[in-house]
């Protein structure tokens, strides 16, 4: 498992000719690292003086933090999951017209896997971006740093699955299906940069 592996061999894995771990995988990974940065903001605010009053919103993001935290070290191999059904879908026989329709078949559904679990990182990535703001906002000053990086790496998270999203939606020949993603994707990607601007710029050095 990909998310077993120290950060040495996950890195010399990505730079092989291998074609998992790709940038999906690596999308998953930045989320994590937001996530645990957030987490960590928060652990550093609880039981701090003059943080008193923040005291359970900062324990319910750290809890927040860790859920999403353990999510994408999954992701980080359903990722390059999803890649090798494709690839082994693309294997498929097809001597005869009823092997070639159950291939094309095949390789359509894994192609929709494929563009949903990034799309599902994606999402998730830009669901903490609320816990961000508010760790940058409310949290240690000693460590609003921390929470700044987790907003850019939320941001490149969020860009990064979405890229895999959209490469998958041009294989996809349900329309319906298509149009419904991209949307989403438009929607996530129109968002996710104006939002971190707002949270860099309550960031005080």
């Amino acid at each position: 498992m990909l998310a077993e592996m120290s950060v040495k061999a996950f890195l010399d894995e990505t730079a092989s000719s291998a074609s998992v771990p790709g940038g999906g995988s690596v999308a998953a990974l930045s989320a994590g690292v937001a996530a645990a940065l957030t987490e960590m903001v928060a652990n550093l605010t609880i039981g701090k003086k003059n943080y008193e009053d923040v005291e359970e919103e900062m324990k319910s993001i750290a809890a927040y933090g860790a859920k999403f935290r353990a999510k994408f070290v999954e992701d980080i191999d359903r990722d390059s999951d999803a890649f090798n059904e494709v690839m082994a879908a693309f294997k498929l026989p097809k001597a005869t017209d009823e092997e070639m329709e159950a291939r094309k078949a095949a390789i359509q559904e894994a192609t929709k896997k494929a563009a949903l679990v990034p799309l599902e990182v994606a999402r998730d990535a830009f669901s903490m971006m609320e816990s961000i703001a508010a760790v940058v906002e409310k949290g240690n000053k000693n460590a609003v740093t921390d929470g700044a990086v987790a907003a850019m790496m939320t941001r490149t998270a969020v860009l990064s699955a979405l890229y895999n999203v959209k490469i998958n939606l041009g294989s996809i020949k349900d329309q319906g299906f298509v149009t419904e993603v991209s949307k989403e994707v438009e929607a996530l990607e129109s968002k996710v940069g104006s939002i971190e601007q707002e949270i860099l710029s309550k960031v005080v050095l």
